[in-house]
């Protein structure tokens, strides 16, 4: 599937399903029961998740994943069982939109720049090939798309702690 096939998109989202589970005390994503975890931070990934996320059948559906992992217990998305929470979830809409109730919101930001650099030393470091302006314009067109789509758009809450990462480091 391809951007633009919106009738496969809305098709391949009817049935599946998303489970987390844990090996070797990391966190794992099963879609439709593969592990797809190692192919979640992909670029590829990442591009066509901004693109079908426009599609209103995609943003219902996951919707509904989001919230039914929201009311199960001790899930953490994005990192390590949590101590004193029951539920960790971080994506471009999860505060403004997904769980606008939860107890803790924060808004974590960098400048396009920062993360262009980041992405492409993770890339590098991973032995990829990758072109660092690439990177960065196709991170400004994802944050546009992600701003600009009709539902859920991509927006600081009204209550949410807002960070700027630019300057700071992994242990800052």
């Amino acid at each position: 599937i391809v951007p633009g096939e919106v009738e496969k998109i809305e098709a391949a989202c009817e049935d599946a399903t998303v489970e987390l589970g844990y090996e070797n005390g990391v966190q794992q994503v099963y879609l439709n029961g593969e592990n797809i975890t190692s192919q979640l931070r992909e670029e590829t990934v990442g591009n066509m998740a901004s693109v079908s996320s426009a599609v209103p059948a995609v943003r219902a559906k996951l919707l509904d994943l989001q919230r039914n992992l929201a009311k199960e217990k001790d899930v953490v998305m994005d990192g390590k069982m949590a101590e004193s929470a029951n539920v960790i979830m971080d994506g471009r809409d999860i505060c403004s939109y997904v769980l606008p109730n939860a107890d803790v919101k924060v808004y974590l930001t960098a400048s396009v720049e920062c993360r262009a650099m980041r992405r492409f030393k993770e890339l590098e470091g991973k032995g990829e090939a990758c072109d660092f302006e690439q990177i960065r314009q196709d991170i400004q067109e994802r944050d546009e798309r992600d701003m600009t789509r009709e539902i859920a758009p991509l927006k600081q809450a009204e209550d949410a702690t807002l960070i700027d990462s630019s300057e700071m480091g992994v242990d800052d």
